[in-house]
């Protein structure tokens, strides 16, 4: 009889201390404990991650960070209004190449073209954009770049610094130096530091650490991050939401790329990138998501599709 009244009043204590642990935690959430709140979204998906969007770029010390190819220049472009083209499929048939080319500046990534696609692309560029493992294919292209650049555009390329840092005079950098020698482009790397920045921010916005988690950040994510910086007002061409790829959607298949209607399906790409745990690969959707927060706060707005 006794141990039968030992075990209830053992029960009845751990009783006692769920419940008080129960109320003391709605106590803080309705007080409103950002710091409680945080700690238990932390490990969650980063569109619940109550830790993002801690960062203003708007205000973030690191700008500048670029370093001229040749001379003494800087990376002095500011803009009102911007059109950010992305390389996706989306951008076919949209007729949006008109309307591009009356933006005030016009943003692109790596070696997309516009030769051929102009009617919904557009033909002007005033910054591209480049990933490290993209040098080689702009370099092939670069007479057509040169041919129908207008004014005198920018190209930032990006990547590690032993590639193509200026310190460490890598082969990447050494290319880069020979094709730009004699063209009308102003050209800069990043800097180290800017690279980490980069990657602090990642982790600020997602709760990720981007090595750790095996995660190569795409053009994408320091395309957006270099337009916040130098514009007023970006409007998105060609990138989908990050539900778009979701089961319940039906996403019809298109290219990854709008010029290489022969390669991989976008959402294959997307959906293996986000959920491959092995190697290193780009987390697409988890970038979209903190871009669907930035919209809200940077006057970004995203068509065909549209948001």
């Amino acid at each position: 009889m006794g141990v039968k009244v030992g075990v209830k009043g053992q029960q009845s204590h751990r009783m006692v201390i769920l419940v008080a642990a129960f109320i003391l935690m709605t106590l803080l959430i309705f007080c409103g404990s950002n710091n409680v709140i945080e700690e238990v979204y932390s490990n969650f998906h980063v569109a619940v991650n109550n830790a993002a969007g801690a960062t203003n770029l708007k205000k973030w010390p690191w700008k500048g960070g670029y370093v001229p190819v040749h001379g003494n220049k800087n990376m002095s472009l500011r803009c009102h209004h911007c059109a950010l083209v992305t390389s996706s499929s989306h951008v076919l048939g949209t007729g949006a190449g008109a309307e591009i080319d009356r933006t005030e500046c016009v943003i692109r990534m790596n070696d997309a073209p516009t030769l051929g696609f102009e009617a919904d692309v557009g033909n002007h560029t005033s910054l591209r954009v480049i990933a490290h493992s993209s040098v080689f294919r702009v370099a092939r292209k670069m007479p057509e770049f040169l041919h129908r650049a207008v004014g005198n555009p920018v190209i930032i390329f990006w990547g590690p610094p032993n590639k193509i840092g200026k310190e460490a005079n890598g082969s990447l950098y050494r290319l880069i130096q020979r094709v730009m020698a004699y063209s009308k482009l102003s050209c800069f790397t990043i800097t180290a530091t800017k690279m980490r920045r980069f990657d602090n921010l990642f982790h600020t916005e997602t709760g990720r650490d981007r090595q750790k988690s095996h995660s190569w950040l795409s053009t994408g994510w320091f395309t957006m991050v270099i337009a916040i910086e130098i514009c007023d007002n970006i409007k998105v061409y060609g990138m989908v939401p990050p539900s778009h790829c979701g089961k319940q959607t039906g996403a019809k298949k298109v290219p990854y790329h709008y010029y290489k209607p022969r390669g991989p399906d976008e959402c294959v790409t997307y959906t293996q990138h986000e959920s491959s745990r092995r190697g290193n690969h780009h987390r697409f959707i988890t970038e979209k998501q903190v871009f669907a927060r930035w919209a809200k706060h940077y006057n970004i707005t995203f068509v065909h599709p549209t948001w």
